[in-house]
């Protein structure tokens, strides 16, 4: 799945211009697809229902997440742009630490279209009290395409030794762990974006905005 970029948003030094259109019939594309295949492997819930109104405003949206269970992967949609709610396995937590030192920003230091909120600058790139959910924005930082799940640990379809899980972005073969971090020496430059977020309850998550305002 892939996001659509806002114009004016940073760009890290050296990335790519990205013909506007092209990406994002690219990222419909992607979205179209991961839907089609999303009964196929590992479980994924589509929940595209922020209102009309939060979607035309940009504006924050709520997402129920009450049916989401371990290793399953929920897709909603914010300012236009398709957002991943992973909520992962206690084997998809450890994985990460075995990446540690293959990825390229081991704490998101760098971005691409959004600023990483400090309670998702840590290996697992979530709040402290949440550990095992993701929350990403589908977009490879690379050309805007948009990443496969490949959460099988060695799945001889991606082209990486010791594979622990994760996205593959079918574009250039980029490749990124589970918590969205893109591994070193692959086309995409930076990690996956967390956007601001924060939770109303244990299963209510609202996404663009956090305890110090909106994205």
């Amino acid at each position: 799945m892939s996001d659509a970029v806002d114009s004016a948003a940073a760009v890290p030094a050296g990335a790519a211009e990205v013909d506007t259109s092209k990406r994002n019939a690219l990222i419909a594309t992607g979205v179209v697809g991961g839907l089609g295949v999303c009964g196929v492997a590992v479980p994924f819930v589509s929940t595209f229902a922020p209102s009309e109104r939060a979607r035309a405003a940009g504006g924050p949206v709520e997402v129920d997440i009450s049916a989401l269970r371990p290793g399953e992967m929920q897709l909603t949609e914010w300012r236009g742009n398709p957002v991943w709610i992973l909520k992962r396995t206690p084997e998809m937590m450890q994985s990460l630490a075995k990446t540690e030192g293959e990825v390229a920003d081991p704490k998101s230091e760098r971005f691409y279209q959004l600023p990483t909120p400090d309670y998702a600058a840590n290996q697992h790139r979530s709040r402290e009290d949440k550990k095992d959910v993701l929350i990403a924005v589908g977009i490879c930082s690379h050309l805007g395409c948009s990443p496969s799940r490949k959460f099988e640990p060695g799945d001889p379809s991606v082209p990486a030794t010791n594979w622990q899980g994760g996205f593959l972005c079918p574009c250039h073969g980029s490749t990124f762990d589970l918590a969205g971090r893109v591994y070193k020496n692959k086309p995409a430059p930076v990690n996956l974006d967390v956007p601001r977020h924060m939770y109303l309850s244990d299963t209510k998550i609202v996404i663009g905005r956090d305890e110090k305002g909106e994205a």
